[in-house]
């Protein structure tokens, strides 16, 4: 969630700055635009002024309060917009790319593309948006797979389109970082399209902007409901049918960290909690299909059942970390080979040792492989991430655990977790 909170704040510091570049292009304001409007003042350390972002913020929180009919229209019509032009940019570069420039094909080695990989993962999240609005879909048996594999392998495609023509058209080390696709297309006299890039970036991060906003609002929604957190932010307008209260004390911490903060420079540590939010998940899925083993298969062991696949799901976990720390110092590979061949053992001991129960309608399949593989993976990038990265794990951690001992254990509701409460849309007029 704190990922979500620094993430808003950092996409709407760039959509601020880019809004800006957008209106520099007209005379009457090149160069008459103050920093501190929508570049950003640095004042001192981290502290920088920036007074559009905080305006978007609110325009959109306001969006998002009015409902989910309104927030859709806007996200599809600046969805197909930045899907467009992305794809008139790599259409267009494609004619100006020069294969020389991919030789070495990972001139930095295949380490670096894990690390690399891990610092980018953020920029997948967004899929997972999809499954928090599960009570907000009409068909979610239907629609929610698709949305969320859909929209990966979209994405997929479409960054890996991006990353081939920008690096063809430009040797990678020459490559600009705050707009390097608006640079590379300068650089080979396509001006127009640099415009066109401005334009859809606008377009591309307001969407992920509205898309975070929406997220983090039903997740507060959830843990409130749950009594994790306090009441209020379970509670639905009852006319719009969306959480307000959670939406707009959502709006208010990234309004907060957006206007005076400069949240970019955390940026390189944001994947953490989408890796080990993801891994959280996937051993979920496992654990809520477990079920009892009949009278006549249970044995007098010391353990019980549900405790002895938590600990093999703990075992993947740190398998994973051990093999990625191995790799991330240079390790002789018997050491991962051991941790990897170990993680097997653990995965194969779950399916044979466990009872799963086989849920109707679409769910995820191979359970428990597949989740395992998932849990080992992501642990495994999580290492490569950068050291400041693992010590706000364990701080987050143990704030958010005291905040369960000292809230959610005496507040949670253990009904709402087994019982399904539909969220409805707004009644058709």
């Amino acid at each position: 969630m704190l990922d979500y909170h620094i993430g808003a704040a950092s996409i709407a510091r760039s959509l601020a700055s880019y809004i800006v570049s957008l209106l520099e292009l007209i005379p009457l304001f090149k160069d008459n635009i103050p920093n501190w409007f929508g570049h950003g003042h640095e004042v001192l350390g981290a502290l920088s002024i920036n007074i559009l972002a905080p305006i978007l913020l609110v325009l959109l929180t306001i969006v998002l309060c009015r409902g989910v009919g309104e927030s859709s229209i806007l996200n599809s019509f600046m969805t197909v917009t930045k899907v467009v032009i992305v794809l008139f940019v790599i259409i267009v570069g494609a004619f100006k790319v020069d294969v020389s420039n991919w030789t070495p094909f990972a001139p930095n080695g295949a380490k670096a593309i894990l690390t690399g990989a891990t610092v980018v993962f953020f920029a997948y999240v967004g899929f997972d948006a999809v499954a928090n609005s599960a009570e907000e879909s009409k068909r979610p048996q239907r629609d929610l797979p698709l949305g969320i594999i859909g929209s990966l392998l979209i994405c997929v495609v479409l960054y890996i389109g991006v990353c081939l023509v920008i690096t063809g058209m430009v040797p990678y080390q020459f490559l600009g970082e705050d707009a390097p696709l608006v640079e590379a297309f300068t650089s080979k006299g396509l001006k127009y399209v640099s415009v066109l890039i401005s334009i859809g970036a606008v377009a591309g991060l307001t969407t992920t902007l509205l898309v975070g906003l929406y997220v983090q609002s039903r997740l507060y929604l959830g843990l409130g409901r749950d009594g994790l957190l306090p009441e209020i932010f379970a509670k639905v307008h009852p006319t719009r049918h969306t959480p307000v209260h959670s939406q707009v004390w959502v709006g208010i911490v990234a309004i907060v960290l957006a206007g005076l903060l400069n949240v970019h420079v955390l940026s390189h540590i944001l994947s953490v909690g989408s890796l080990t939010g993801y891994s959280v998940v996937s051993a979920c899925v496992v654990t809520l299909r477990w079920m009892d083993k009949p009278a006549s298969q249970v044995s007098t062991r010391w353990i019980s059942q549900r405790a002895e696949g938590i600990i093999f799901l703990l075992t993947i976990a740190c398998c994973g970390f051990a093999a990625g720390v191995f790799y991330r110092f240079g390790a002789s590979f018997v050491f991962m080979i051991l941790a990897t061949v170990i993680a097997i053992c653990c995965a194969a001991a779950l399916y044979l040792r466990q009872i799963y129960a086989d849920p109707p309608g679409f769910s995820c399949p191979g359970v428990p492989i597949l989740p395992a593989i998932s849990i080992f993976l992501n642990i495994f990038l999580f290492a490569q991430l950068h050291y400041e990265a693992w010590v706000r794990f364990i701080i987050l951690s143990i704030i958010t655990i005291g905040i369960y001992a000292f809230y959610g254990q005496y507040h949670a509701d253990p009904v709402s977790s087994n019982v399904t409460i539909m969220y409805h849309k707004a009644p058709p007029e």
